[in-house]
């Protein structure tokens, strides 16, 4: 048996599943979120591995980001990388397709034809509605198996190499490709898209011998190899740093010719991390609902270097690194609850995502924003690599604390992307700002500066925690007492004019605020939901407010970011700003209005179907918020593990934590009436707060809520309160 499957299969035993059917896979259903404006990735891969190898479609608009949607017939390619969720798209890179023709680019498909499980995917390709070939594609952290079984009795086969094609912004610069032995073909792809300059190897080994003819320079090739009745297979090895490195990773994770092998290990893994977390229910929906949701949590951040250590740094160098290197970090979205669930069942990972941080900022002088592929893209707004390098630090994970603190400060001192406007005037002014999303830089701003307060105050570095906590509060320069909502304010401090403020508008990319509108922005002060409370003057005023976002219906207005989706009045669920606004009511003495609010989403907004989710997958961010709310869990600040109590969906959750531990949360009468909490226990003693902390979950043991019909005095008490 090979080494690379013993080691995955080593790896899944020890991760041993805690729940009573103990096969999780079979929960999965890959194809939520492949329709609407999910933008999922549907192929074969392993958790957090480099390859992602599927099916990749034309690009036809913006529902194509991740290179497939339901609504698509048409196949060009099975390329070996792709994204998942996310608005802009990218990858695609070293695509092969089989065949009846030389002249052949695409494949008409049916979706009854496709075959699809974690770890594995397979199509029957049709030429005239007859089959031709029948595909099978799985996957090792760095390398993609494919196995053609060929129906027809043609004497030659034939595959297309494409390395022109991509998806979304991207495009080649530079390719080659090289038939280096009879069986071997090695090359590379240089691409300029939403990452800048991404740079692709590959080794590719086939099981008989073939021969490259060279269709259009490097950038396409027909491969064609005699019939000899058995199944081609093909192994790619891939890498960001050279040919030899592909070879080197090919030939380490995937040595031998076993297919099964390879995709029985994809399942073990898959099931290992999968089973980290184990729920009972009686409801099968609900079952495949919560698996799909945490395997979509787990397809990036992606391994970013080679068996051997080495990897494209953010300054364009090879560097070599005693850590495991990761790309594909969607911060603004996946800060929010994402990476919090990461710290809760992959422990074992955080060092080393912090190390990602580190190197990342060395290498480029700022923690990352949105990393991928060893490109910083800074697509979105605000600094969200802090909150998740502060929670690390806070939560107590082996991070160098000086190194970590010195990172963030430097990232928030810098004068690019408005912060040179918000170091002069306390706060940024929207007639000063080409870019315009003042409000939603500057609210982000003040979250991270708060989570770098919090981290100078562990260290006892007064100056900088002084600092960093009076900008923190600069939120409330966007505040207008008056109107009550967050607003722009021009340079002399006067908001905008009423006459250009519509708290119903947004435009995408035109306006003070970033994917959304004033009713969504004016809650986004997770990290002090308090102040917050006295900008509105009470906490009824606040209530009241609060109340009015889940009732206020109106026009959005015709430039509208079709990212404001999944909407309750004006919450947005279908885009990340909303997401923490449903657990403020907790901190207000009002937990039963975050119960049935959970409830809500949890029902409406996530469904067993292509079109499953409410808006764009984000890299894990949107199934993350499911699986933390579904188990009665969500951290509402942006670092130091204050997780809120809602409504949990499951009659039982049991996490594992690591070290041997394991966290239950136990709902006791629970159902589909019986949301609200009615009193709680943890490890058998009386617990009336509506939240609990990181280190009692890390801890082990069991939280048990006893569940009823109507809202109870539970958690209301100003001493139970976040």
């Amino acid at each position: 048996m090979k080494r690379t499957i013993f080691l995955l299969i080593l790896i899944a035993s020890s991760l041993a599943s805690i729940a009573s059917d103990g096969h999780y896979t079979q929960w999965v259903n890959p194809r939520i979120g492949t329709g609407g404006h999910g933008h999922v990735f549907l192929g074969a891969n392993v958790p957090f591995g480099y390859v992602q190898l599927g099916p990749t479609q034309h690009t036809r608009g913006w529902d194509w980001c991740s290179g497939y949607h339901d609504s698509d017939s048409v196949l060009i390619g099975f390329g070996h990388q792709h994204l998942s969720g996310t608005g802009i798209g990218d990858l695609g890179d070293v695509a092969l397709l089989p065949v009846t023709h030389r002249d052949q680019r695409e494949v008409i498909f049916e979706h009854s034809d496709e075959t699809i499980k974690p770890g594995y995917y397979a199509i029957t390709l049709r030429d005239g509605g007859k089959p031709y070939v029948n595909v099978e594609l799985t996957a090792t952290p760095r390398t993609g198996m494919h196995r053609y079984t060929f129906t027809t009795e043609q004497k030659t086969l034939q595959l297309i190499l494409d390395l022109g094609q991509g998806i979304g912004w991207d495009s080649p610069k530079r390719v080659m490709m090289q038939q280096v032995s009879p069986r071997v073909i090695m090359g590379m792809r240089n691409s300029v898209g939403w990452a800048r300059n991404q740079a692709d190897y590959f080794a590719m080994e086939f099981s008989q011998d073939v021969t490259l003819e060279k269709l259009a320079k490097d950038t396409l090739g027909l491969i064609t190899t005699a019939n000899t009745g058995r199944p081609l297979l093909v192994k790619v090895g891939m890498s960001a740093v050279s040919r030899q490195n592909a070879l080197l990773n090919l030939v380490n994770e995937n040595p031998e010719w076993d297919f099964d092998a390879i995709a029985r290990a994809a399942d073990e893994a898959w099931n290992a991390e999968l089973g980290k977390i184990a729920i009972t229910s009686d409801n099968r929906d609900d079952k495949t609902v919560f698996y799909t949701a945490l395997y979509h949590t787990m397809i990036a951040p992606s391994v970013f270097n080679d068996v051997n250590g080495e990897y494209r740094g953010a300054d364009g160098r090879i560097h070599r690194g005693k850590f495991t290197n990761y790309t594909t970090l969607s911060l603004w979205d996946t800060y929010r609850a994402a990476h919090p669930l990461q710290t809760l069942i992959h422990r074992e990972k955080q060092a080393d995502i912090a190390q990602t941080f580190l190197h990342i900022f060395d290498q480029q002088g700022k923690l990352p924003v949105w990393h991928l592929m060893g490109n910083e893209t800074d697509c979105m707004v605000g600094n969200p690599g802090v909150p998740v390098l502060a929670d690390l630090v806070l939560k107590g994970f082996d991070v160098d604390t000086q190194a970590a603190l010195k990172a963030m400060t430097t990232s928030a001192m810098l004068d690019e992307r408005s912060m040179g406007l918000l170091k002069q005037y306390g706060y940024i002014p929207y007639d000063l700002e080409k870019d315009k999303e003042t409000v939603a830089r500057g609210l982000e701003y003040a979250l991270a500066d708060w989570c770098i307060a919090r981290v100078a105050q562990t260290v006892g570095d007064q100056e900088n925690y002084d600092y960093f906590l009076k900008r923190s509060k600069s939120y409330q320069h966007y505040f207008d007492k008056k109107l009550k909502f967050m607003r722009g304010k021009d340079s002399q401090g006067n908001f905008r004019p009423a006459t250009e403020f519509d708290p119903l508008s947004t435009k995408h990319r035109n306006d003070d605020y970033c994917e959304g509108n004033a009713w969504q922005y004016t809650w986004l002060v997770p990290h002090d939901v308090q102040g917050l409370v006295k900008l509105f003057g009470s906490e009824k005023a606040f209530v009241n407010k609060l109340d009015s976002l889940f009732v206020v219906e109106g026009d959005l207005g015709e430039e509208a970011s079709p990212d404001v989706s999944g909407l309750i009045g004006q919450y947005a669920h279908g885009n990340e700003p909303s997401h923490h606004i449903i657990y403020m009511y907790n901190y207000v003495g009002q937990p039963w209005k975050t119960a049935r609010l959970v409830r809500q989403v949890l029902r409406e907004m996530y469904r067993n179907d292509f079109d499953g989710l409410s808006g764009n997958e984000d890299v894990g961010q949107m199934s993350a918020w499911y699986v933390l709310s579904s188990i009665g869990l969500y951290q509402e600040e942006p670092a130091g593990g204050k997780y809120i109590i809602g409504s949990p969906l499951f009659d039982e959750a049991t996490l594992n934590v690591g070290d041997g531990k394991t966290f239950t949360v136990k709902a006791v009468n629970n159902n589909d009436a019986n949301i609200y909490v009615q009193s709680a226990t943890l490890n058998g003693m009386r617990y009336d707060k509506s939240y609990i902390d990181y280190r009692d979950i890390v801890a082990g043991g069991t939280l048990q809520l006893v569940m009823g019909p109507k809202p109870s005095k539970w958690g209301t008490n100003k001493k139970n309160r976040p």
